[in-house]
């Protein structure tokens, strides 16, 4: 679905910048009203809802990702050294699996977080249609 991943990019694209969450979602609400219909909102939210993983790894992946990487990072960092200091191609080995491994989970865990904030954002104007006009 085209216009599940343009949403998520939008998503991906607010959780660079350095603010609020609410921050984040009003500006994303925006760009979503101008862009999406009611129906195509709907469609999206039922997609992203049937991707969504709720198991203990992704939760846990989704809020700590680089606490959950940090292991990996060491590891690339210690092979990288025994690897160079010792001569141990088996260091080097660990080095670029470690990397791999590290940035592969921050990767995903980016991505469980843009969909956090797009499912969040999607909730929050079909919460603000439903209320009548104050």
């Amino acid at each position: 679905m085209a216009q599940l991943e343009r949403l998520l990019k939008m998503a991906e694209d607010e959780l660079t910048e350095y603010s609020t969450d609410a921050r984040k979602m009003e500006k994303l609400r925006r760009k979503i009203g101008l862009s999406v219909s009611a129906a195509e909102q709907r469609q999206v939210k039922e997609a992203l809802l049937a991707t969504m993983q709720s198991g203990g790894i992704a939760k846990i992946v989704e809020e700590q990702r680089q606490g959950v990487a940090l292991p990996f990072w060491g590891i690339a960092g210690l092979g990288l050294l025994f690897g160079i200091s010792l001569n141990q191609p088996i260091g080097l080995l660990a080095a670029v699996v470690g990397t791999v491994a590290a940035y592969r989970i921050q990767k995903w865990g980016w991505q469980l977080q843009a969909n956090r904030l797009l499912l969040q954002t999607l909730e929050d104007i079909e919460a603000r249609m439903a209320q009548p006009n104050k």
